[in-house]
């Protein structure tokens, strides 16, 4: 099924995906939640639980000052080895347009380097986004984060 969209659009589209992943690997984690509407959802969930329809996610927030309370958490309370992450995005795939937004789908890749180690494989998976155009440009009104693996590190601190 086709779903028309101009070239420009699509070079839109794939920006955002581009600067959202630039973002989260840079550090600078206020830009985060400025990628999100306000009412956004942000899940980060097993593929299992998703495809059974099973609600219970590893992450999960409703709205952007949910993001930016994680990004506090992030810089002020959470006590973590500091890590450095690298996502690899593919090119997202259109599946539906309709009044909520552009729906599309990419395949992700995570590596995560500790400061004392190797660069490691640290989150497969595929995001699942609804994506609406706002008077900013494009925003992620849905970004759900559907991982691969039941096995995951004992904590997931920094967006994926």
């Amino acid at each position: 099924m086709k779903h028309p969209m101009d070239f420009s659009e699509y070079l839109e589209l794939t920006q955002l995906q581009a600067d959202y992943a630039s973002a989260v690997d840079s550090g600078n984690w206020d830009l985060w939640p400025e990628f999100f509407t306000d009412k956004a959802i942000y899940k980060l969930q097993p593929r299992e639980n998703h495809e059974r329809g099973f609600p219970l996610a590893t992450l999960a927030f409703d709205s952007k000052a949910m993001l930016r309370d994680r990004v506090y958490g992030i810089k002020e309370t959470l006590f973590h080895d500091p890590y450095y992450q690298r996502h690899v995005v593919g090119a997202p795939v259109i599946r539906q347009r309709d009044e909520a937004g552009i729906h599309c789908e990419s395949n992700y890749a995570v590596f995560r380097t500790k400061l004392n180690g190797l660069s490691t494989v640290f989150n497969v998976g595929r995001y699942l986004d609804i994506i609406v155009r706002t008077p900013q440009g494009l925003k992620f009104a849905q970004r759900l984060c559907i991982y691969d693996s039941e096995m995951i590190p004992n904590s997931i601190i920094y967006p994926i």
